[in-house]
């Protein structure tokens, strides 16, 4: 075999071994194609992470709570509107307390006395509200509450300043001689919103005849009205 020939045959296996390379360079190639999809799903995961959700569930549930507990104590701030309006008295002014007002009572008309007049004067340094009608023991025999007149409920709410006095006229007796009365030299009573005892001492002129049956209450007012506070 000639020069040339050798010089041909060299040249295609040559041509050959470079055609072999890069096929398996395409093959490498194609591999690393393989592998971006499995980088591409890595690099999605955390887009799909729940991190911004935790994050709203975090404000949800702080806003959750805080509005749910202002809500319960504002509910239940509320709830006294029977309860709570009844504990707080008006929107700017307090109920009055035990401690607020002094509280007497004297007879009305008579004789036979038949009713009492109770004065609570407020002797605190505030503004403070009247609610509603006293709650009345006259007897320890009879621990029901005296009942209360719905007609003598005054139209707008009974608010003192300080030194101004509330009125309630009370219902003892029918005044008959065949009542079943029985004398009594103090009483007690509570304040609408307020659960402390106030003792009232009545043995002047010899205490009051009450008969259980017969008493009746009416409610706070400014002044005592014909009419409304006649019964």
């Amino acid at each position: 075999m000639n020069a040339s020939r050798r010089t041909a045959l060299f040249s295609v296996a040559a041509s050959a071994a470079l055609a072999l390379s890069l096929t398996a360079c395409q093959s490498g190639e194609g591999t690393k194609a393989e592998g971006a999809p499995v980088a591409k799903d890595t690099a999605s995961a955390p887009a799909s992470a729940p991190s911004a959700p935790a994050a709203g569930t975090n404000t949800d549930t702080g806003s959750g709570t805080t509005t749910g507990t202002s809500t319960a104590v504002g509910t239940a701030h509320k709830t006294g509107s029977g309860a709570s309006a009844a504990k707080k008295g008006t929107a700017s002014t307090p109920l009055c307390r035990a401690q607020d007002v002094k509280v007497s009572s004297e007879r009305q008309d008579g004789p036979p006395y038949t009713h009492i007049i109770l004065t609570a004067r407020n002797t605190s340094g505030h503004r403070c509200e009247m609610a509603g009608f006293p709650h009345i023991q006259f007897l320890e025999s009879h621990k029901q509450d005296v009942p209360s007149v719905a007609k003598s409920k005054p139209a707008v709410p009974t608010v003192l300043n300080p030194g101004d006095p509330a009125f309630v006229l009370v219902k003892l007796s029918d005044g008959g001689v065949d009542e079943d009365n029985e004398v009594v030299n103090a009483f007690q009573l509570v304040l609408q919103g307020d659960s402390t005892v106030i003792a009232v001492d009545s043995s002047a002129g010899g205490g009051l005849a009450v008969d259980p049956a017969k008493t009746l209450t009416g409610y706070w007012t400014t002044e005592l009205r014909n009419g409304a506070d006649d019964f």
